[in-house]
């Protein structure tokens, strides 16, 4: 079997095939092996994403018949009329309809379907879904054996799995439906960012406090209001993490967080382009793919990296070792982004599981000392919806903590200040953390400036008309490299993005984030991945719709500047390298007059968040921990917080893919009774 499966049941005793399966199309002369004997393979033999084809269904003991592939491919399919199913034998749901926006004579003689008698199964080899919006589905329940607040990275994996073994689960989140073009496409998260009026309908609008080590600036703290969470609006760098990062949280006495325990994780929801071997998963949710058709200054900026560092290049950073330069991986493949929510909840939709978007939970609510369900503002108003067996916090590292303290559970002394009687007197809020980044960017003939309006405009265009182009396929960064400084331990501290375009401010919101220099350029993050300042979160109000007060208390501690100061150093060792052929024309920021404590002082005013938050309810097994090993929240029954705001400390790297696994542990945590 192809290791990337889609399933599909259908109800009663026949099943209409219809082109809506086939949604996204392979393209090339690929063979696709179904699960049933009836029916044997199907191959699509006419290669292109969205112009005609056929499509050849060999079924034993019949004649071969041939579909049409309908116009627009994927883009037509009525996703009401099926679901996606992975999870057990149940017959679930039929192709019944015609497809909906195809009115013309032309397209009707597409509609031809082909019907099996005693169709139970039907394993779909490769291709993407369109993934319903399952908050369409059925009707609003409330209640279920589990109910998860968040649709993000953890929360759709904890949700997804629960489901897998037949609980029922209600999934709360408080944005609406990531069905959006802006949002399934990869390339369209560089625009997205580079226009906040893009990004606002799917993002919280948090701001941080004033940061008075960074000249009191306020930096934005995005995070997905959208299904699929932050998992849908960011970059889709995927990072594991440096196996240290886990064996370092069980050292701590997180039994069962070790590097070879997670491992198994993520290989589970893993569906790595490469396959399976003993690091890398196959067949999870979350297809890995490397970045596709990098520049030549990208692959210059990784040979470069090598020579002048004398690290070595990557084929897979996210294996046995990190330490070295690659070509950056993204959760993205065929064109479309992964997000946690594509993976476990559209892709395979269990049908135990109900999604419910608009959703705003108010605060936990408990029976004595166990929490029994949640209080939910929608737009029927505010309700209760119960959970039979447990109650999941997975809003992140601000949601969680917030609807902890809104519960009753944090620092005594601040939840009295905002009249909320106490229920467990809990180090909420605390160890909060962040990775920080400072960019630089060099005029480099070799290179595009992919950030500029022209550009895009010119890749759209290609985009719609020409059937099969990969504009949109790849996320915005092309390489990565990690690592050491003089103050790296046992891991690199040190980590770099590579952008293939101008990159100038500090803030993605200031007006000079659209000032963009025109020439080729190439910009790199160098990201201080293991900071050493902690800050707070705290309630701004009782109000559930109020934004809390964050404060990452950015570069408290003087260590993390002067790593930020030696990791831009060393980027500009790498692009005076001799691999770059005479490319690099200029540094155009900072600027090379910008030396020792003036570049320290320039990066004050420069250096921003990469908005990897986390720590927030920490786990642990001492009075600083918010939830044990276990996830569950310390004094109280039936609740436990299953995302990043639990880690102890930052991982290496960026943290969607670790959000992904800490769903998994969780799961698997709920499932085996701890």
């Amino acid at each position: 079997m192809h290791a990337r499966r889609r399933s599909i049941r259908f109800a009663g005793t026949h099943g209409t095939i219809s082109a809506a399966v086939m949604d996204g199309w392979f393209g090339g002369d690929r063979k696709h092996t179904f699960s049933v004997p009836r029916i044997k393979r199907i191959t699509n033999t006419e290669p292109g994403f969205a112009r005609p084809g056929r499509l050849t269904f060999t079924v034993e003991g019949a004649a071969t018949e041939v579909l049409p592939n309908p116009a627009g491919g994927g883009d037509r399919v009525d996703m009401n009329t099926f679901c996606y199913n992975g999870w057990d034998t149940k017959l679930v749901a039929a192709i019944e309809k015609p497809w909906p926006r195809c009115r013309s004579t032309r397209c009707a003689r597409r509609r031809r379907r082909y019907t099996v008698s005693k169709l139970e199964q039907v394993i779909v080899c490769g291709g993407p879904d369109r993934g319903a919006d399952m908050a369409n589905r059925a009707p609003r329940g409330d209640e279920a054996d589990y109910v998860v607040v968040g649709s993000g990275s953890s929360g759709a994996a904890i949700a997804g799995r629960l489901a897998q073994s037949g609980a029922s689960v209600i999934v709360l989140e408080a944005g609406k439906s990531d069905e959006r073009l802006l949002i399934r496409k990869p390339g369209l998260v560089g625009p997205m960012h580079a226009v906040p009026q893009l990004k606002k309908p799917f993002d919280w609008g948090f701001y941080g406090v004033e940061q008075k080590h960074v000249l009191d600036r306020r930096m934005p703290v995005p995070r997905g209001k959208v299904v699929g969470g932050s998992s849908s609006i960011n970059g889709m760098v995927y990072v594991r993490g440096n196996r240290a990062n886990f064996d370092s949280w069980a050292a701590e006495g997180n039994t069962g967080w070790d590097a070879d325990s997670v491992n198994a994780a993520y290989k589970r929801m893993e569906d790595f382009e490469d396959g399976e071997n003993a690091f890398r998963g196959a067949g999870g949710p979350i297809r890995v793919t490397r970045a596709k058709n990098p520049q030549e200054g990208s692959l210059q900026f990784v040979e470069a990296t090598s020579e002048a560092l004398g690290c070595k290049i990557l084929d897979d950073y996210n294996a046995e070792s990190q330490e070295g330069v690659s070509r950056m991986q993204q959760n993205a493949a065929d064109g479309l982004r992964y997000s946690a929510s594509r993976g476990y909840l559209h892709h395979l939709a269990p049908p135990t599981l109900e999604l419910q978007s608009g959703a705003l939970v108010r605060k936990v609510l408990f029976d004595g000392g166990r929490a029994v369900g949640v209080e939910v503002a929608d737009g029927r108003g505010t309700r209760v919806v119960r959970a039979g067996k447990e109650v999941i916090l997975s809003a992140g590292f601000v949601g969680s903590a917030q609807l902890l303290m809104l519960s009753g559970i944090g620092h005594a002394e601040h939840l009295r200040e905002h009249g909320i009687a106490v229920r467990a007197d809990l180090p909420v809020g605390d160890n909060l953390h962040d990775h920080m980044f400072h960019a630089l960017t060099f005029h480099v003939s070799s290179s595009k400036n992919k950030g500029t309006a022209p550009y895009f405009a010119r890749g759209l265009a290609r985009e719609l008309l020409r059937p099969g182009s990969t504009f949109l396929a790849n996320s915005v960064f092309e390489a990565v490299a990690f690592l050491r400084t003089s103050q790296a331990g046992a891991v690199p501290d040190l980590q770099l993005h590579l952008l293939p375009w101008a990159y100038v401010s500090p803030n993605q919101d200031a007006p000079i984030r659209h000032d963009v220099d025109k020439r080729p350029a190439l910009t790199v993050l160098t990201t201080l991945i293991y900071p050493k300042s902690r800050g707070t979160l705290r309630l701004a109000s009782a109000d559930p719709a109020a934004a809390p007060r964050i404060d990452f208390r950015y570069l408290s501690d003087p260590a993390d500047l002067e790593l930020l100061g030696e990791g831009s150093e060393m980027v500009r060792e790498i692009f005076a390298s001799k691999a770059f052929k005479g490319a690099v024309k200029e540094e155009i920021h900072p600027g090379t007059h910008l030396r020792g404590q003036e570049l320290r002082d320039a990066i004050l005013n420069r250096a921003t968040s990469v908005y990897h938050g986390v720590g927030t309810c920490r786990m642990g097994v001492d009075e600083l921990a918010v939830v044990g090993p276990d996830l569950k929240v310390r004094g109280v029954d039936g609740l436990r917080v299953c995302d990043a705001s639990i880690m102890p400390s930052i991982t290496g790297g960026n943290t969607n893919a670790p959000a992904i696994m800490i769903g998994e542990m969780g799961a698997r945590l709920v499932l085996s009774g701890k």
